[in-house]
This record gives structure tokens, C-alpha cells and sequence, in this order.
């Protein structure tokens, strides 16, 4: 049983992994070719572009990871490659989640209406707010590195003259330990999307509740984009929330995680963020919709033709032996 499911477990990743690439790399691809089309592209397809290539690296990562574990789990989990394996996941993971927060305040700023000048002075200057939340995330990412090379410093000068401790599972220790500071870090880009939701939800009371007091097609069509960014952003953190949650349990858990079945089933549950998230942005997306349902429109149609011509060299060959 055990088996079976770590198969099925190996399955539905390998599909996750397939999905989040095709994904990612066709938004990255779309808005590439309109930058060299065009000769520019805007801030918001800049953002789009620079989050799906991140998060390719990220799946990228992570696969390798689970096959370096799982292939050879002593030699994953020495020192250097602890080391190795945390700058390149913090750099990934890192920038994935702060490109989507800055999503996030782009969408919030373009979309909400409060009488505050602060709120005013903020949304003429968007591009300034994003950018400066980009250096603050790297600022916050510089200071992710240090504590998690400290705690690896600290660590190798305690155990490594022991032999008794230089082991699997000391390292393993470490490795959770790394992998548990690196998992409160991201509750920080976190509680920046959760604010903006709330503030999105705030936004769209006050313009229900002042309704009456204005034009009807023009509180129509603010309203739909309110809504439509809610949808965009709750998607984001419900996605979000669930990848938060299995790398909690990775962080805690105590069995080695190339011998735990479970280890497989957060990592699985922890990659429909990724993935996922890329399909949510394509929909939400005018241009990306229409490119994305095109594209559809045309596997369908060579689908459609590949079964039809295979279908006629069938009937071919069957009056062939026939006759």
C-alpha cells in the first residue's frame, strides 16, 4: 500500500511540475515576444515575466532536490550541500513570493479608491511603491542568508569535532532547522497580501456603500474590477496559505524525509502554489487569456487532425488486409 501510494504521490508531482512549467513558461513567453514585438513592455508584464521565471527555477529546484534526496540521501545532506541547496531555495522561493506581493500592491493601488492622502500620493507613484517594496525584499532576502549561514556556522563549530554527531541525523537536524527559519521568512510577504486583500475588501464596502451617490455605469464597472481583483488575490493567498502549511510540516517533521510518505504528500500539496498560481494570473489576464485560449483552440484543432489522419490509416489498413 505503502508503495502504491508513494507511486501515486510521484505521479501527481511529476504532473504539478509538468503543469506549473507549461504554465509559467508560457506567460514569461508571451510577454517576451510582445517586448520584442513592440520594442517595450509595461510594468505589470514586467512583474508577470519576472515571477514566472523565478518560479520556473523554483520547480526546477525543488525537483532536483527530491531527486538528489531521494537517490542519495547521505551525500544530500552534508554541509555544502545544505549550503548550496538554502541559497539557491531562499533566492527562489524568496523572489516567487515578493513578485507576487508586489502583484498584489500593484493590483491594490491601481484598483482602490480612499480619500487619504497618503493612499493618493501612494497610488500616482505605483511603480515607486513596487520598487521600493522589490529593495526592502531584498534587504529582508540578505538578511535571511546571514541568519541561515550563521545557524549553519554555529552548528558545524558544535558538532563537527564530535564524530558521534558528524551524522544523517545531525545534519538532518540542521537541515530542518534551516528549512524552519527559512518558513517563518515567508510569512512576511504573506501578511503584505493578506493586508492588501483586506484593504481591497474595505475599498469595495465603502464603494458599495457610497453607490447611490453616483453614476451607475461607472460604479458597474469599478465594482467588476474590484471583484475581479479580489478573486485574483484570495486565489493568491489560499494557494499561499497552503504552501505555507506544508513547508511548516516539512520543517517539524522528524522522520527522514526520503523515507517519509507523507514528506511527498506536503511536498505535492506545497507545489500547487507555483503551479497553480501561474494559471490564476493567465486567466485573470486579458491578453494572457486570449493567447492562452487560442493556444487551446489550436492543440485542439491538431489533436482533432493527428486522431482523424491515424483513424483514416486504420480503415486503410483494415480494407487493405481485407482485400
Amino acid at each position: 500500500m505503502s508503495a502504491v501510494l508513494q507511486a501515486t504521490l510521484l505521479i501527481i508531482l511529476t504532473v504539478e511540475f509538468i503543469i506549473g512549467i507549461l504554465g509559467n513558461a508560457f506567460m514569461a513567453l508571451v510577454n517576451i515576444r510582445g517586448w520584442v514585438k513592440r520594442g517595450k513592455i509595461s510594468f505589470v508584464d514586467q512583474i508577470l515575466t519576472a515571477l514566472a521565471i523565478s518560479r520556473i527555477a523554483f520547480l526546477l529546484l525543488i525537483i532536483s532536490i527530491i531527486l538528489m534526496s531521494s537517490l542519495s540521501p547521505a551525500s544530500f545532506i552534508t554541509e555544502k550541500i545544505i549550503r548550496i541547496t538554502n541559497a539557491s531555495w531562499i533566492l527562489t522561493n524568496h523572489f516567487s513570493n515578493w513578485l507576487s506581493t508586489c502583484l498584489s500592491i500593484f493590483y491594490f493601488l491601481k484598483i482602490a479608491n480612499f480619500s487619504s492622502s497618503l493612499f493618493l500620493y501612494l497610488k500616482w507613484r505605483i511603480k515607486n511603491v513596487v520598487l521600493v517594496t522589490l529593495l526592502v525584499s531584498v534587504l529582508i532576502f540578505f538578511v535571511n542568508i546571514i541568519i541561515i549561514n550563521t545557524y549553519i556556522d554555529v552548528w558545524v563549530d558544535r558538532y563537527k569535532p564530535n564524530t558521534s554527531h558528524s551524522s544523517i541525523t545531525s545534519n538532518s537536524k540542521l537541515y530542518k532547522l534551516v528549512l524552519l527559519t527559512n518558513t517563518m521568512f515567508t510569512l512576511i510577504p504573506f501578511t503584505v497580501s493578506l493586508i492588501t486583500f483586506l484593504l481591497i475588501i474595505f475599498s469595495l464596502w465603502k464603494h458599495l456603500k457610497n453607490i447611490q451617490n453616483n453614476a451607475k455605469g461607472s460604479q458597474d464597472i469599478n465594482i467588476t474590477a474590484h471583484i475581479k481583483t479580489l478573486q485574483m488575490v484570495v486565489a493568491f493567498l489560499l494557494l499561499y496559505t497552503v504552501f505555507f502549511l506544508a513547508l511548516a510540516f516539512q520543517s517539524w517533521n522528524n522522520k527522514p524525509h526520503h523515507k517519509n510518505t507523507a514528506h511527498m504528500f506536503f511536498v505535492d500539496t506545497g507545489l500547487v502554489f507555483p503551479s497553480g498560481h501561474s494559471y490564476v494570473l493567465i486567466l485573470g489576464n486579458s491578453k494572457l487569456r486570449q493567447r492562452f485560449l487560442f493556444l487551446l483552440w489550436w492543440v485542439k484543432c491538431k489533436l482533432n487532425v493527428t486522431i482523424l489522419g491515424f483513424l483514416e490509416h486504420v480503415r486503410g489498413f483494415v480494407q487493405y488486409s481485407r482485400g
